[in-house]
């Protein structure tokens, strides 16, 4: 019984719960080919290295610009994103290198 008392990492039960929200899923798999995903043209910056517009995001998903905000603010809570300011627009790019850990400690613990 003395597993029963060790606690999975609260890390990654923090990325589960938010890709447990199929919108924040969708976002996060939006994020992985943004040239697919987002209009390349309309960029102010390099989706490649800064991530994509949140309002670019809000178009794509037809949601209000608050949700779409909030979805992002939970997946940057559970550090699968990264938040990048250019001007007045905030940019998101998946954090490759944690989304890897955590896959990798999911393997571990279940």
């Amino acid at each position: 019984m003395a597993d029963a008392a060790i606690s999975p990492d609260p890390g990654l039960v923090d990325a589960l719960r938010a890709l447990s929200n199929p919108v924040r899923l969708q976002l996060l798999q939006w994020l992985r080919e943004p040239e697919r995903h987002f209009p390349m043209e309309a960029a102010v910056a390099d989706p490649a290295e800064v991530g994509v517009c949140v309002s670019h995001i809000q178009a794509k998903a037809g949601l209000a610009q608050s949700t779409v905000s909030a979805y992002l603010a939970e997946l940057q809570r559970a550090g699968l994103v990264r938040a990048t300011r250019i001007g007045k627009w905030t940019h998101y790019k998946r954090d490759e290198v944690r989304i890897a850990a955590l896959v990798e400690e999911l393997g571990r613990t279940i």
